[in-house]
């Protein structure tokens, strides 16, 4: 832990607007009218929605040869993602990078997998049949007063298939090079008219990443999780979907000869009702349960309960106004190491808000004006309010400017307050959290434009500056040891920077998709402090990103994928620039078998991609793998 210092609502809801068959055969001007549902809670067309949003979709995925979740996200170019080693991963948007990197909200069907510890993700247990994944709604830009605390960068909002489009037997078998396996089943039916269900079980072994010196690191990682979903239609009104899921795995980050062991179940209800043509509400709960023993006796076991409840109304003919509220309790329990853990060990955590959003149509189907807030209060810090302001203008049916204000935080998270790490226990602590370290935060301004200048071309352009204050530092004690170094807030800065993606339907079949992005950032410490890490340990990003997705359908059944990417170097630690090129070749036999190749990282025998504080760094190898579809 002290190299690391060192160094809700209706956009959970289904969308059944359109199927995933009929997704296949969608035109580009189709497309870009499928209605996303993360950037206002309700749903919207995505060349109207006010927020630099990008979508994966299955099709995107399926053609890229993706076998995780963290792959898949790479289709993004609004994120930055980089693979660590065999299971780890750092993932952000808009900067501030790492493998602990805390300010991104990430959601699973509505299920935040948000861990307490260091306000973050583990991406080693988020895990899908990436088949069943209807969509990605990748938000950059901050979405506190929607999503809450930690969405301060970006929202990744993943939305899997109704049961309902997933009948009949789907099984899956892939392995490779430096691949042991990834094998699938799932079953679909309906039970009647309106009542549909699915089971499944996946797993996969992930190889070995290598260190520099050229040897096999013992990172593999094996991983498998099952469950079900049941989505029933009780009435033309209301919609009860039911899901569950449990998995366990064995990342191994540091390669040591015990690897971490996970586990963990969770299970989700949601409600949807229609009142009337003028209001409709959502009820969702849901429980969490994981467990992560990160190997010498230091572990911890989480359990989260969440319930949360939110209306739409039109009122008059003008105004949308979106409401809502949420409560969550966090039961966190940590087993410490005699020198190093979290103290008290175990902690009750809860977060509940109230917010309240108001579209304003000021000129019919032109000009939409959005303001709302969220206050929402937290065990650490109280009361934090979140407010956002959006302007949106659609000067002709090709075109969207908008315009956005938001304030966001990232509140403080158990490593903040609560971490201690000693040399020995007759002296005082080598690191340790401050019990007055206060939330992140961050007021964006954003501005941007979505054009489709011919039939088949559809440009978004995203601007931003976002100013941050408060964010976390690594404070020296007093003379003459400088111990304890604790945890501070004094760093402050801002990031600045340009988005540029676009789509373009040159053929009926051949698609090209992909975005440029451009991020600069200025963080200094305050004055009058000291940062140990001199304002470096919180982001190691790239200034330039490029990525280029072609897919192609040939005769014969026959699809070709590319992916092309350039990341730019990272300052520091430093990590050179690299261009990337994933490909994918699929024959589709009949209706029931398709079979594929697929080559990851194929211009490079070996390349690092990022450089953790902590494990060594390693390289990740070139990749072919085989894969064979069943569907019945």
């Amino acid at each position: 832990m002290l190299t690391f210092i060192a160094d809700s609502g209706y956009g959970q809801a289904e969308d059944t607007t359109v199927s995933f068959s009929k997704l296949k055969n969608m035109s580009l001007e189709e497309l870009m009218n499928i209605e996303v549902t993360s950037v206002s809670k309700h749903p919207e067309k995505l060349t109207e929605a006010a927020s630099a949003i990008q979508v994966i979709t299955q099709e995107d995925i399926r053609h890229s040869g993706a076998k995780t979740i963290p792959e898949a996200l790479r289709l993004a170019s609004n994120l930055q993602v980089a693979q660590v080693n065999s299971n780890q991963w750092a993932i952000s948007a808009r900067g501030f990078d790492n493998v602990l990197a805390n300010r991104l909200l990430v959601l699973i069907d509505g299920r935040s997998v948000y861990t307490p510890l260091y306000a973050g993700v583990f991406w080693d247990v988020q895990n899908l049949v990436l088949e069943d994944v209807d969509r990605i709604e990748v938000i950059s830009g901050p979405g506190g007063t929607l999503w809450g605390a930690n969405a301060v960068n970006g929202v990744i909002n993943i939305i899997t298939k109704s049961s309902a489009d997933t009948k009949g037997l789907f099984v899956e078998g892939a392995a490779g090079s430096d691949f042991p396996g990834l094998g699938s089943i799932r079953y679909g039916g309906q039970i009647k008219n309106d009542l549909s269900y699915r089971v499944y079980a996946t797993g996969f072994k992930l190889g070995n990443t290598i260190d520099t010196n050229g040897t096999t690191a013992n990172d593999q990682w094996p991983m498998f999780q099952g469950g079900f979903r049941i989505d029933w239609n009780t009435s033309k009104k209301d919609q009860l979907m039911l899901q569950s899921n449990l998995y366990t795995g064995n990342p191994n980050p540091n390669a040591v000869d015990t690897p971490v062991a996970t586990n963990g179940d969770n299970i989700m209800v949601r409600w949807n009702h229609t009142s009337s043509e003028r209001s409709d509400f959502q009820l969702q709960a849901y429980y969490d349960h994981t467990y992560r023993d990160f190997g010498s006796s230091l572990s911890e076991a989480l359990r989260t309960y969440d319930i949360e409840w939110q209306n739409k109304n039109l009122i008059g003919q003008r105004n949308t106004v979106t409401y809502g509220t949420d409560f969550r309790a966090m039961d966190d329990s940590v087993t410490n190491l005699k020198l190093l853990g979290f103290f008290p060990g175990h902690k009750m955590l809860y977060l509940y808000s109230l917010f309240v959003q108001d579209e304003i149509m000021l000129a019919k189907d032109r000009l939409h004006f959005t303001v709302g807030i969220k206050d929402e209060h937290n065990s650490y810090t109280g009361f934090e309010y979140q407010p956002n302001a959006r302007l949106a203008w659609t000067p002709s049916k090709s075109q969207t400017i908008w315009a956005a204000v938001s304030r966001a935080v990232r509140t403080p998270s158990r490593i903040d307050r609560d971490f201690a790490e000693y040399i020995t226990t007759s002296l005082p602590p080598l690191l340790k959290g401050d019990s007055s370290f206060i939330s992140e935060t961050v007021v964006a301004y954003e501005l941007g434009w979505r054009y489709e200048p011919i039939e088949n071309l559809s440009v978004s352009l995203a601007t931003f500056y976002n100013v941050y204050d408060d964010v976390r530092s690594a404070e020296p004690g007093p003379p003459p040891f400088f111990i304890p170094i604790t945890i501070g807030n004094d760093v402050k800065g801002n990031t600045y920077g340009v988005e540029l993606s676009a789509t373009y339907q040159l053929t009926s079949w051949w698609n090209l998709r992909g975005g440029y992005t451009y991020l600069r950032k200025d963080l200094s410490v305050k004055p009058g402090t000291v940062d140990l890490n001199h304002a470096t340990a919180e982001s190691d990003d790239p200034e330039s990103q490029l990525l280029i997705q072609s897919n192609v359908k040939l005769p014969g059944r026959v699809e070709f994928g590319t992916v092309v990417r350039y990341v730019d170097k990272l300052p520091q630690p430093y990590v050179s620039a690299y261009t990337g090129l994933d490909m994918r070749i699929g024959w589709e036999l009949s209706k029931v078998i398709e079979l594929s190749v697929v080559g990851q990282n194929l211009l490079d025998n070996q390349r690092i991609e990022f450089i953790p504080a902590s494990p060594a760094p390693r390289e990740i190898e070139r990749s072919i793998y085989g894969k064979i579809v069943c569907r019945f």
